[in-house]
């Protein structure tokens, strides 16, 4: 194989090992700025809530798209957040076949913690970082985000 700067920097094993310290480092840091014997939200349905602070009452369709994950998964992180009284879902006035979902008080009582964590975790993550070296970053996340997708000619 040849040495190139992809096979030196080992991006898949770079990315998803990251990935999942990433996933286990944000739990812990909701979990650290938790009250204790409060319930606090897991980093998927923090997205949730932030989701649905931005544009309240999304079709289930429009979250899973909004937080790329599959509808599936999305039909059953909502149902635990209905049960926890975080989100509610309720049938479209014109379709009732389609099922929005809206923020609940509850919910929307744990946005400014969410939001103090969340600013906490970003300064962490970039600290030592130039804003030049952060677009970089971000561009190549975005790359990859878009590997599925058709080239363009």
């Amino acid at each position: 194989m040849q040495n190139t700067p992809a096979t030196r920097h080992r991006f898949i094993f770079l990315l998803n090992s990251a990935q999942r310290h990433l996933q286990q480092w944000t739990t812990q840091q909701q979990a650290d700025a938790a009250t204790l014997g409060d319930s606090i939200p897991s980093p998927a349905q923090a997205g949730v809530l932030f989701a649905l602070a931005q544009a309240d009452g999304m079709t289930m369709g429009q979250l899973a798209q909004t937080l790329d994950l599959a509808p599936s998964a999305v039909s059953g992180l909502v149902q635990r957040m209905e049960a926890l009284d975080w989100v509610a879902r309720h049938a479209d006035e014109h379709d009732g076949r389609t099922l929005r979902v809206w923020l609940s008080a509850a919910g929307r009582s744990h946005l400014p913690a969410l939001k103090q964590v969340t600013a906490r975790i970003n300064a962490r993550l970039t600290a030592g970082f130039s804003e030049a070296e952060l677009a970089t970053v971000a561009r190549w996340l975005s790359h990859v985000q878009q590997l599925d997708a058709p080239r363009q000619p």
